[in-house]
Order: C-alpha cells, then sequence, then structure tokens
C-alpha cells in the first residue's frame, strides 16, 4: 500500500511541480514522470522498511549448533541504530530501480492499450 500511495503522491507532486496537467504533455513525458515517480517511490518505501527488514534478517539468520534464537532486544543490542541501516544505499538503488521499471512496464502496457498512464489526478473539489 506505502507504494502505492507514494507513487500517487509523488505524481501529483511532479505535475504540480512542473506547472501544467498531466494531459498536456505527450505519452512520452508522462511515461518519464512515471518512472521518475516510481524511482522516488521505491526509495520512499526502501527507506521505510529497511530497519525492519534488517531485523527480521537477522531474526532468519541460521543458527550455530548451541546457539541460542536471537530476540530483537538481542540484535539490537548487538547492531545498535545504525546497524538498522546498514545496506541502505544498495538496498535504494536496488528497490528504486525495480519500482520505477514497475511503473514503466505497467503504464507503457496502458499507453499500447489506449489508457492514460497512472497518477496525476486533479485532486477532489473541496465542498464549503
Amino acid at each position: 500500500m506505502m507504494k502505492f500511495w507514494s507513487f500517487e503522491a509523488t505524481v501529483t507532486a511532479i505535475y504540480a511541480q512542473l506547472g501544467k496537467p498531466k494531459e498536456s504533455y505527450n505519452k512520452l513525458g508522462q511515461l518519464g514522470v512515471s518512472a521518475l515517480a516510481g524511482y522516488i517511490a521505491g526509495v520512499f518505501c526502501a527507506v521505510v522498511s529497511h530497519p525492519a527488514d534488517t531485523m527480521v534478517s537477522k531474526l532468519n539468520a541460521p543458527l550455530k549448533e548451541g546457539q541460542a534464537k536471537p530476540t530483537v532486544v538481542s540484535i539490537y543490542k548487538d547492531i545498535g541504530f545504525g546497524g538498522l541501516w546498514g545496506g541502505l544505499g544498495t538496498r535504494i538503488v536496488m528497490i528504486g530501480t525495480l519500482t520505477a521499471l514497475q511503473w514503466l512496464i505497467y503504464d507503457s502496457f496502458k499507453v499500447y492499450m489506449g489508457l492514460p498512464t497512472s497518477g496525476g489526478a486533479a485532486p477532489p473539489a473541496k465542498k464549503d
């Protein structure tokens, strides 16, 4: 859910910064916005999920003979707050690129089928 929300919010923000509505750009430009928004959404999601994924990886690591199963507290004492963020740069490159490609492929297929690209819908009118 986070990836979809962050993608849609990012597309909206990009078009707001560009200053023109989505429909004023050709399909290639719209696909570029989709790819950029996908990368940004991927980076956001990588940062949000990385500490928990690091902890899960440590919890599921193979144990040596006679070693006790670690707890979240024991892992945190061992690696500290900074250890939760180890490898984040690599993860950002990987997840950002994969998410950008996912949205680019999805929107390219939509364009091929004659449908509009994702995101950039006008916000709903506020009721007084």
